[in-house]
């Protein structure tokens, strides 16, 4: 539904976390952005998506990435910036905030999961994705989408098909 405000309000029965490696893909060109761009285009109507300030950082280090790596150039970086902007007060994204409980529950999720190769920030961003309830992590990173599995959370994957 519409608010009066343009924002869209979603019920929060079903909450999506994008994951960065999965979100960026809606603002620049990489493979399997079309099967992104199709899945957030059906989701957005129906479940809260959800980010963290974790991925305003993350995502904002991609593209000067690919920037110096001259696969974007400066003004395709400041449209993917001002895109995700957009996104986010359009109130299609929702930005959860961080807290000392992620942090502490990714050391412990580090512990959990000893075999699996968990990186740092991807077990802060499993962890503000199970504090905020969600049923669903949007990820490209095999990893990622591996752990999510693990602890039971359903999973969309964007990354190269094993």
């Amino acid at each position: 539904m519409k608010l009066a405000s343009g924002k869209i309000e979603i019920p929060v029965a079903n909450q999506v976390y994008l994951d960065t490696s999965a979100l960026v893909k809606r603002y620049v060109p990489e493979q399997n952005s079309d099967r992104f761009d199709a899945y957030f285009a059906d989701q957005v109507e129906v479940t809260a998506l959800a980010i963290s300030r974790l991925t305003f950082v993350e995502v904002r280090s991609t593209l000067a990435r690919k920037r110096r790596e001259n696969r974007l150039n400066s003004e395709q970086e400041n449209a993917a910036l001002q895109a995700l902007r957009s996104d986010v007060q359009d109130g299609i994204l929702s930005v959860r905030p961080m807290s000392d409980e992620d942090f502490v529950g990714a050391f412990h999720l580090l512990d959990d999961l000893p075999t699996l190769p968990l990186r740092t920030l991807d077990a802060l961003h499993i962890c503000v994705a199970q504090a905020m309830g969600a049923t669903e992590i949007a990820t490209a990173d095999d990893v990622m989408r591996r752990v999510a599995e693990t602890i039971g959370l359903k999973v969309a994957y964007f990354g190269n098909a094993n």
